[in-house]
């Protein structure tokens, strides 16, 4: 799929690896709507961005919200979901077990927000015009190589993580009689406003655990994949790793 006059939504597209996706996306001269809960972000980055961009306050779980920012676009080429959450916290702590309700959030953000941006934006793009190859639309979501090599204290993260992995082939399997492809892309350690309160120590000891290049991954780099991600027609039903070979240790 070429870039330029495509209209695409980005879920989280306030800040971190959502922002990048604006930005590179805006530059390739594609219309956005970025959908987040951060209105203040939102709006700022709209404004520094210009015309092509968009803010709709945006709740990924609530179907109407969804909703209302795709009406927005009237059509969609392109979904990247960035919207989610993270938590650590163990499933038997010094106070007890976990409380249900704490690991239900983190599933139905990361879960049934991510299905519900998926199927919406999957009927919007059905009504699109046939490009090359049949195409109608790329959906690019985001795991977490924690859905792999989960943490002690990442079960619900990892778990909610591991349900996009494997999500993205049955979708992509799915939507391909529509023409519609669906990726994700499982980032390692990335310098995002998650990361940005550790300490200066702590930021050094993260990087040192990947191999090369032994530093917090740049959200450009998570975009750049996106991006060619939506422009590699043969790239579906994949999730990709990038994490500079980092396999994290238990804890």
């Amino acid at each position: 799929m070429t870039l330029a006059g495509k209209t695409a939504i980005v879920t989280g597209g306030a800040s971190g690896l959502g922002e990048a996706c604006v930005r590179a996306l805006a530059a390739a001269k594609c219309t956005v709507i970025i959908a987040d809960l951060h209105e203040a972000k939102g709006e700022a980055l709209a404004h520094e961005l210009g015309a092509l961009t968009q803010f709709c306050r945006t709740d990924v779980c609530d179907e109407a919200d969804v909703m209302a920012a795709l009406d927005e676009v009237g059509r969609l080429d392109i979904a990247i979901h960035c919207a989610g959450i993270a938590t650590a916290e163990r499933a038997l702590g010094k106070d007890g077990p976990l409380p249900l309700d704490r690991f239900e959030r983190v599933l139905r953000v990361n879960v049934i927000g991510t299905f519900n941006v998926n199927r919406l934006a999957a009927a919007l793009m059905s009504k699109n015009d046939t490009g090359p190859d049949g195409e109608r639309g790329v959906i690019v979501n985001t795991s977490s190589v924690a859905a792999y090599d989960g943490q002690v204290g990442q079960a619900a993260y990892a778990a909610s993580k591991g349900a996009v992995a494997s999500m993205t082939l049955p979708l992509a399997r799915e939507f391909a009689r529509f023409g519609i492809r669906v990726l994700s892309i499982a980032p390692g350690l990335f310098a995002t406003p998650l990361l940005a309160g550790l300490p200066d120590e702590a930021m050094k000891q993260l990087a040192a655990t990947i191999p090369f290049p032994s530093r917090l991954g740049d959200p450009a780099e998570f975009a750049a994949l996106a991006l060619h991600m939506i422009q590699n027609r043969m790239l579906n039903g994949e999730v990709v790793r990038l994490d500079g070979a980092l396999r994290m240790a238990p804890r």
